[in-house]
């Protein structure tokens, strides 16, 4: 693995070298864009909008437009910004794990100790296990800052890049429909959860689209059909609810005797 950030994870006065890599990693298929006539591959290019000319990468700078004018910003410039949050991981608090909303998560990072962080990490990933807490941590990457807990997966310290509070969007705009489930159907609607509850393995979720787009791209090649089976889904009426429930419920029962 590369590592995609270098540098210290603090906590208190204690700080560990560490480097980052990407713990997760894109499962989509490799598909290139062509034009419809001859299969010919499009390719993006970089032009200057005034000169119409291609560009290349060592020419290309960033710029901020003020007034009439762009301010070019050097790579030193991004690290200057903030100097301590471009190389450090500042532990400011610590959290229960409990309160952390799920859809504040975007990415994990896995951490590792460089040369003389071995003890230290050891020490903040074992007081972590044990106190079930997360560490509340800010830091600066790709010209961005971010938000971030740290935490403890598999004996390994994993750092989560988590949504700021105006990346939230206010959930007031979605419309909830007034209606009102009786206690009967929310009885037996917790009865169906229960049922259908066990201990969670990721394990055993396999990603279904890229194996079956995959078959269809091997059907294609060899000039076959791939046969697609239909699925219908209509949506539960209030009337039926219960009938519904009542008949999940006894299926689940089946399958599990």
């Amino acid at each position: 693995m590369k590592s995609v950030w270098n540098g210290t994870v603090s906590f208190g006065l204690v700080s560990i070298p560490i480097k980052m890599y990407s713990a997760s990693e894109s499962r989509n298929i490799d598909l290139d864009m062509l034009d419809k006539h001859d299969h010919a591959r499009i390719r993006y290019k970089r032009v200057n909008e005034d000169t119409g000319e291609e560009v290349v990468w060592k020419d290309i700078v960033k710029g901020f437009k003020k007034d009439d004018a762009y301010i070019i910003l050097e790579k030193e410039d991004f690290e200057n910004a903030n100097v301590k949050k471009s190389k450090t991981i500042d532990i400011e608090e610590f959290v229960e794990e409990t309160e952390v909303a799920d859809m504040l998560f975007k990415s994990p990072y896995y951490l590792e100790p460089q040369k003389e962080g071995g003890k230290a990490y050891n020490l903040l990933r074992d007081a972590l296990k044990k106190t079930g807490k997360l560490g509340v941590a800010t830091f600066v990457m790709r010209q961005k800052e971010n938000l971030s807990l740290i935490g403890v997966y598999k004996n390994v310290i994993v750092l989560h890049v988590i949504r700021f509070a105006e990346e939230i969007r206010d959930p007031k705009e979605v419309k909830i429909p007034s209606t009102k489930p009786s206690k009967k159907e929310i009885s037996m609607a917790e009865d169906l959860i229960e049922n259908y509850t066990e201990k969670f393995d990721f394990k055993k979720y396999k990603d279904v689209y890229n194996k079956q787009l995959l078959k269809i791209i091997d059907s294609k090649a060899t000039g076959k059909k791939f046969k697609v089976e239909k699925t219908e889904s209509e949506p539960t009426a209030a009337k039926d609810l219960m009938a519904k429930l009542k008949a999940s419920l006894d299926q689940r029962k089946k399958k599990a005797s």
